[in-house]
């Protein structure tokens, strides 16, 4: 390949994967950028795991084989058969030298070292593939996996060029993969909270749109549980705020537990000491009982007043939701309901028949809602 038509390589896979939304998307552009540069037939990326000891295999594109799927689930091997990225790499980095790449053929070592690996020449000849290009992934000054490259039977074997070549690319997908992990770490502080861990107002509003539009669509139940932590300004009162923090911290935990119960569900922390499970899919009676778990773990916190806890789902006669600001009025108007009548247990809208309370309140114009109400917090 010229200079020219490589350099043109290069630039296509940085574009490619910076073109990515989602980590998925930038390991395929990578694989197949560098694919197309080497004029392979197959490419992977694989990472090393080192707290489990393999290396995992994140995407395979090109002229997959049978066992070979695009994303793997579990294809991993032990770091022991490839020992090249933990002993090779090591000893050439303290020696001043580069992390370049070695070629493999179904005959055994090629170009550049470290030399015969039998694990990888088996897999080539049980693949019916001739040879293949190993470029290390440096991230962060820390090997971080691997490119793999592979030619079919009867076509050209890489040579130094090749593994030189390699290298290079290997070193913009390092640089891809570090800014797929600035933006998924953006991506992820923008829809966390960072006390808790829980996610945050911002996803549950995404989160609730997307459910809503499902129901709108194709009928799917959508419940929201809307928990209010009592007890939290007193902790905080008499017992300082990072005590109160940890009291958030403790609840956030319970929820997660008990929003594992909801195949899919969502917890969330939306602001102070509220919080909220979203559901989309399980029946309504399925989340009911989850919040009741959910007040009945809270209650048994050491600190705290438990919670009051309110409950609305498209399962429930509430009347036709059209978006994702009326069900969330109804799960704060029973939140509040709870709160008001000091409820140890949740308190669902629409299941107190045709004149529901709850109903009434959250379907009240604005302006004749008491005026200590906060409106709903704010809420859309």
């Amino acid at each position: 390949m010229g200079e020219d038509r490589r350099l043109v390589a290069v630039v296509a896979l940085a574009q490619g994967m910076a073109a990515a939304h989602t980590p998925r998307e930038s390991w395929r552009a990578a694989a197949l950028g560098a694919c197309r540069a080497l004029a392979g037939a197959f490419a992977a990326l694989s990472v090393w795991e080192r707290d489990v000891g393999r290396l995992r295999v994140l995407v395979n594109v090109g002229d997959r084989a049978a066992d070979e799927d695009e994303f793997p689930e579990a294809e991993a091997y032990p770091v022991h058969q490839f020992p090249e990225i933990t002993e090779f790499l090591h000893e050439r980095w303290v020696s001043g030298g580069e992390p370049n790449a070695w070629v493999e053929t179904a005959d055994g070592a090629a170009e550049g070292r470290p030399g015969y690996c039998h694990q990888r020449v088996a897999a080539l000849r049980r693949r019916g593939r001739g040879s293949c290009v190993v470029a290390p992934i440096v991230l962060h000054g820390r090997a971080w996996g691997e490119l793999y490259v592979a030619r079919s039977s009867g076509t050209p074997v890489f040579d130094r060029a090749d593994a030189d070549f390699a290298t290079v690319l290997a070193a913009v997908v390092a640089a891809g993969l570090a800014q797929t992990e600035r933006l998924e770490e953006a991506r992820r502080l923008a829809f966390t909270d960072s006390l808790t861990g829980l996610a945050n107002r911002r996803a549950v509003d995404v989160r609730l749109e997307e459910a809503v539009e499902q129901h709108r669509a194709r009928g799917v139940v959508v419940s929201l549980v809307v928990c209010d932590l009592n007890g939290l300004k007193r902790v905080n009162d008499t017992c300082g705020h990072a005590v109160g923090d940890r009291l958030l911290e403790r609840f956030g935990s319970v929820l997660s537990l008990c929003g594992a119960m909801l195949p899919g569900a969502l917890a969330a922390r939306l602001g102070g000491d509220e919080f909220c499970l979203l559901a989309a899919g399980p029946p309504a009676d399925e989340v009911v009982k989850v919040a009741d778990e959910l007040c009945r773990r809270a209650g048994e916190l050491e600190l705290g007043e438990g919670v009051a806890c309110g409950v609305a789902s498209t399962g429930d006669p509430i009347g036709p939701v059209r978006s994702a600001r009326r069900l969330f009025r109804l799960a704060d108007a029973a939140q509040y309901r709870a709160k008001a009548v000091r409820a140890a247990r949740p308190v669902v809208a629409g299941r107190e028949g045709p004149d529901d309370p709850v109903v009434r309140l959250a379907d009240e114009p604005p302006q004749e809602r008491p005026a200590e109400r906060r409106s709903f917090r704010g809420r859309p």
